[in-house]
């Protein structure tokens, strides 16, 4: 396994594939790597010859300095982690590699930048979004690997990939959970230990929405009740956002009969903001609460 830190190296490497016409999976990353990226990586060398991850902070999708400086780093533990699981090259450029001065350029995926995480953290999504294209760019992968538990983010790479004719396949795995239900995230680990006992709320709010999905109700006010109700029970618990939207515009739904149905969550744990979704209906996604358990 190779460290690649230039963006001019990671090209040459990159073309000398696709010459030997060996495919390339790409997962990118913020590193602070867990189990949810692992299973990502996994389905990466499955699928695709080469597989390369990308360890990069980007500093344009933080709300702040502060909350940027304080994200947790570690690469020589990233590498140790991606190393058993046969992993080809990790790409891990600094901020001024991937953002010269004088950098101008922005992606925003119109109609759906503005929804959901659009709405709780302006400018959040135009940064993720900027920085994807980018390493797209740069690794050309073949296959690119993103995870439903960021739904939203997953939505706007199949678009973005689509309308500006990126050559390549989007691949949507399924969350990865502990053994207790809770999403893997790297901002798990800022969780306190009384916030971390709590978190699991979610996850039983979104079984709850799944159960009642299964057993006929098509109210999504009612559904939205329930979860509310459930997540209040837990008193660190504050509830940014609870929504249920069709699952590639993310407009909002009541009626939930014959709809492809998303129910997304965004709740804060002390300082620390999580968020979780459970698709109720799509056969394309894999979004049930019990697909990927690992723990």
């Amino acid at each position: 396994m190779e460290i690649i830190t230039k963006a001019a190296k990671m090209r040459l490497i990159s073309r000398k594939l696709w010459t030997e016409e060996r495919s390339i999976g790409f997962v990118p990353t913020m590193g602070a790597l867990h189990e949810g990226h692992l299973s990502m990586v996994r389905d990466a060398r499955r699928m695709a010859d080469v597989v390369i991850v990308s360890i990069f902070v980007n500093p344009s999708q933080f709300d702040s300095g502060k909350e940027f400086d304080n994200y947790p780093r570690d690469l020589a533990r990233d590498a140790d982690q991606l190393a058993p699981i046969d992993v080809d090259y990790i790409f891990a450029p600094s901020a001024e590699e991937l953002y010269p001065p004088g950098f101008s350029s922005f992606v925003e995926v119109e109609g759906l930048n503005n929804k959901l995480e659009g709405q709780s953290r302006p400018g959040h999504l135009r940064g993720v979004m900027t920085a994807l294209n980018i390493l797209l760019n740069i690794v050309h992968p073949q296959f690119v690997f993103v995870g439903q538990r960021d739904a939203q983010q997953t939505a706007m790479v199949k678009k973005m990939a689509r309308e500006l004719h990126l050559p390549v396949e989007v691949v949507v795995t399924a969350i990865a959970r502990e053994t207790d239900g809770l999403a893997y995230s790297s901002r798990n680990q800022m969780l306190s230990p009384e916030e971390r006992k709590a978190a699991p709320v979610l996850y039983r709010a979104l079984h709850l929405a799944e159960e009642m999905f299964a057993d006929g109700e098509r109210r999504a006010a009612k559904i939205l009740k329930a979860v509310r109700k459930e997540i209040e029970k837990e008193s660190l618990a504050k509830i940014d956002y609870l929504a249920i939207t069709d699952t590639e515009k993310l407009d909002p739904l009541d009626d939930l009969e014959n709809q492809k149905a998303l129910l997304s969550v965004a709740v804060l744990f002390g300082n620390t903001r999580l968020i979780d979704n459970v698709v109720l209906k799509d056969p394309r996604l894999k979004g049930k609460t019990g697909m990927l358990k690992l723990g």
